[in-house]
This record gives C-alpha cells, structure tokens and sequence, in this order.
C-alpha cells in the first residue's frame, strides 16, 4: 500500500471507530464516556483531555459520516460525503513526535475536539485513499455474519476478512467441513 505510516495508523484508527458502530454487525461499542477514553487510550489519540457526553455524541455521529464514506457506493459518492465532512473541519497540519511515534503529521487543529481530530486526521488519511484510487481497499468483511469494515493492506488485494483468525478461520472450517461431508 502506498501510504506512509501515520496515515496506515489513520486509517486503522478510522477502522476501530467504525467497528465500534451497530451498523458494523453488533452492538454498540461506544456506549459511555468511559467507552470513548478506552477508545482514545487504545489508539493512542494525543491531545484529548476531559472527554465529556458532548464528545461521545459527536464522535459517534462522525463515526456515521464515517461509515457512509467508507461503504459508499462508487467514489464520486464518497468523495462528495468526505468533501462535506472535511469543508466542515479545521485542518492545521503539524509536525508532531511523542509517545514513542517518529515524525508524522497531525491535521487537527490546536485546542480541537475529540470528533474535530479524528475528522482531520482519518479524513485525510480517507482522502489519500481517494486520491491514489486505492478506494477498493476500503471493505466490509465476506463474513456472512460480520460486517466490520476494514482495509486491505495486501499486496494483491486478496484479502477478504476482517480478520483472519476469526472470520477467516471460520469461514475456512466450515468450508472444510462441507466438503467433508459431501
């Protein structure tokens, strides 16, 4: 995949945040303010501090902006969804080093929001994938019972899973038990 570190740590940041959502084949993942720290500290999200029910509302709804992007139908979809979420983003790209990452590029704004980050920073990453047309990577898991999304970092654009050791060990086996019975 053509991109660089921080925005693969973007994207999967995106990838997380959308897995958290009902619309991704489950429960919802970020039912509390406790929920959205856990989030935060899992991912590694600088900056942010005194999370409150205000910031658990708007990411969720960011995270639906989210959503619709990253399972648009075609691309002019989605880049009409991310032009409309990113016009409403302040974006002040800077140079950041800590927490034991190299030198990477923050978006966000100094002083942003929880929900104002993450747009600036997963929607440019979503934006890179727009532009190098890797819009294919984007994807939801083959998993008749899964619908978490993922990106397919591969080099041949194989895989289908979101993730090998669950969906795809299952799927694998239950493939194999078929044809054993067959």
């Amino acid at each position: 995949m053509p991109f660089s570190h921080d925005m693969v740590y973007s994207l999967a940041t995106a990838v997380d945040l959308l897995n958290t959502s009902p619309a991704a084949g489950g429960d919802e993942g970020l039912t509390s303010v406790e929920d959205l720290r856990t989030f935060v500290g899992r991912r590694v999200i600088s900056d942010v501090e005194n999370l409150d029910d205000r910031d658990l509302v708007e990411v969720r709804e960011l995270r639906d902006e989210f959503y619709e992007v990253f399972t648009a139908p075609d691309r002019e979809t989605a880049v009409s969804l991310l032009n409309t979420l990113l016009g409403r983003t302040r974006i002040t790209p800077s140079l950041a080093e800590h927490d034991g990452f190299s030198l990477h590029i923050h978006y966000f704004a100094p002083g942003a929001s929880l929900a104002e980050h993450l747009a600036a920073d997963c929607g440019v990453a979503l934006a890179h994938v727009l532009v190098e047309d890797e819009r294919d990577r984007l994807r939801t898991c083959a998993a008749p019972d899964c619908a978490h999304v993922f990106v397919d970092e591969s080099r041949n654009r194989s895989r289908v899973y979101c993730d090998s050791r669950t969906c795809g060990n299952r799927m694998h086996v239950a493939a194999y038990r078929a044809r054993r019975r067959a």
